[in-house]
């Protein structure tokens, strides 16, 4: 099928054209993050025929992510979001270009994969991670395209364009605190509506026609149809440099130990050592040990009096993302022997499983 085939529908619009049709071929789209939001965005570009779109995703999809995340199986449960959403997307247009880079999203290598593409959207449902983005952004040059969800209501945001407006303008509150989609709850056209008016930003960018939400923040409540706009002014004072964001992320990053689950079955029942589940009480798998306690992430920061700062303690969540915000977090409020636990729970769960089903057969 030929490509004037494929795109004949938008072509014949006199906004878009065989040359806007070019300009979308010829354009390259990083998305971070796979899931609900990356879900909706993903295919409306792929559809209206981006060139080149990157997916950077390190997590894997789970039951509780489908509702929601519409591009997936279920018999796609357990593999990589990134890998996946090629799949997808591929059959959908075969002729674009997708690259898929399974990885976490860092101070390493944030800088070299934003300076290979055009737009960078915020797909990710993580504070941090967001500014993260937006401070790669400044120093590469790129627009940002920002997306959020809590609950009901989601944001939608174009930062740094054409030396507009940053994330950082709109919330200089760094050490905020906000609750992710697991925290939260989300139902899933919320994540739709709101990826949708994003990939609407990227393809206006690229086409160069439309108004940009540069400078504005559309704020849309699901339940009521309300939809608003706010204007919000650039802060002259904020620039980013190269060494700045390198001084800022490889130095924090760096903080943030990991270690594997496997490492530490010898620990499950020493009392000098803690395990801290920061997930809420209603996540499954269950993980129970002697020397566990359970303070979920958002309330992390008022209960940091149940912990002892002498104590060695590993942290674990579902995957390993929220324990790396918990770490850094505990970090900044001295405590020094802290780790993250990689794979989480689900997979402190498999290795409790195998771990338990030798000490048996031992045993007989």
């Amino acid at each position: 099928m030929s490509g004037t085939a494929r795109y004949n529908r938008q072509i014949i619009l006199p906004e878009i054209g065989d040359v806007g049709q070019y300009k979308l071929l010829k354009s390259r789209v990083l998305v971070i993050g796979a899931g609900g939001l990356g879900a909706s965005i993903l295919p409306y570009l792929a559809g209206a025929g981006v060139g080149e779109i990157g997916i950077v995703d390190d997590d894997v999809i789970e039951v509780s992510n489908l509702h929601r995340q519409v591009i997936y199986k279920t018999s796609a449960v357990g593999k990589g979001k990134a890998a996946e959403a090629k799949v997808m997307i591929s059959e959908l247009n075969p002729l674009i270009q997708v690259n898929v880079f399974a990885e976490k999203l860092s101070g390493n290598n944030a800088i070299s994969l934003f300076e290979k593409y055009d737009i960078i959207v915020d797909a990710t449902d993580n504070i941090a991670i967001k500014y993260l983005i937006n401070d790669a952004c400044l120093v590469t040059n790129k627009p940002m395209v920002y997306g959020s969800i809590f609950r009901f209501q989601g944001q939608v945001s174009v930062f740094n364009y054409e030396n507009g407006p940053t994330y950082r303008c709109l919330y200089p509150d760094e050490k905020a605190n906000a609750l992710n989609c697991e925290d939260a709850g989300v139902i899933g056209v919320s994540v739709g509506i709101i990826g949708m008016f994003q990939a609407n930003e990227v393809i206006k960018m690229i086409l160069g026609n439309g108004e940009i939400l540069s400078g504005k923040i559309l704020v849309y409540n699901m339940l009521k149809n309300d939809q608003q706009k706010y204007d919000f002014d650039k802060r002259s004072t904020l620039e980013m440099t190269k060494e700045d964001f390198d001084k800022k992320y490889n130095s924090t990053e760096n903080q943030i130990e990991e270690i594997k689950f496997e490492l530490l079955l010898s620990q499950i029942e020493n009392d000098e050592v803690l395990f801290l589940d920061v997930r809420n009480e209603d996540e499954l798998p269950k993980i129970k040990l002697k020397n566990s306690i359970q303070i979920p992430l958002m309330n992390l920061e008022n209960e940091m009096e149940k912990l002892n700062k002498n104590q060695t303690i590993y942290v674990f969540c579902q995957s390993g993302i929220r324990s790396k915000i918990a770490t850094e977090a505990l970090h900044k409020n001295q405590f020094q022997k802290v780790k993250s636990v990689i794979g989480g729970a689900l997979a402190m769960k498999n290795l409790l499983k195998e771990e338990k089903k030798n000490s048996h057969e031992f045993t007989n």
